[in-house]
């Protein structure tokens, strides 16, 4: 159990920025379950959503990082909430999918030249001897955007993305599982996007795609 409470390079929750966000969003007094749930709501909602840069320079990947910049990609705010659930001593891991996204817009599809999002990252917290998935990616007011409900989290349910739109339309389907990690597993990261994303890939420390 210890290596889901121990901090990494990646997920730093012995950096003060992390322990100072990690202390106030939430209070001392609560329960473990109520802590979960306010700094999911933090990292999902402060944190804003940005799949269009990448970073590939191990260096630059870690919670802190990701504190630092105020936005990142599904990876970099699954960091942050593990690296802030660590920091409360609740047990905290990382799990990783291939996600089919059908209302991604056109242009981001181009880019990709896919629907499907390779290394989707997502949490698990261990609340009540039981662990409980939760997924910040999507930041309300972007969710408002496409017209879906942002993610809501009660620490007892799993909170995954939604499957079908307000009107009924297919929005979000997983395809493939890689399984839970204590800790970032970054080259297994890289291999699986050079393998779906090979066009992507330039000289330098990042993959840049612009919107």
């Amino acid at each position: 159990m210890n290596e889901y409470l121990s901090p990494t390079h990646f997920i730093d929750s012995n950096n003060a920025s992390v322990i100072d966000f990690a202390n106030s969003r939430t209070s001392a007094t609560k329960t473990p379950t109520e802590k979960a749930i306010d700094l999911y709501y933090a990292v999902r909602d402060e944190i804003l959503y940005s799949p269009y840069h990448i970073v590939l320079n191990p260096a630059q990947i870690s919670a802190s990082k990701t504190l630092q910049r105020k936005e990142g990609y599904c990876i970099e705010k699954s960091l942050l909430l593990a690296a802030a659930g660590r920091v409360h001593g609740i047990p905290s891991r990382l799990g990783f999918s291939i996600v089919q996204n059908h209302i991604s817009t056109e242009k981001f599809r181009k880019m990709l030249r896919t629907d499907k999002f390779v290394f989707h990252g997502y949490n698990e917290f261990l609340l009540n001897d039981k662990w409980v998935k939760c997924t910040p990616a999507f930041n309300k007011t972007l969710c408002e955007k496409f017209n879906v409900p942002a993610l809501d989290f009660d620490g007892v349910h799993d909170s995954v993305f939604q499957q079908f739109t307000p009107e009924g339309n297919q929005y979000m389907e997983y395809l493939h599982d890689y399984g839970q990690f204590a800790d970032f597993p970054y080259e297994l990261f890289v291999s699986e996007l050079k393998i779906h994303y090979p066009h992507l890939f330039k000289q330098g420390e990042a993959i840049s795609i612009t919107p």
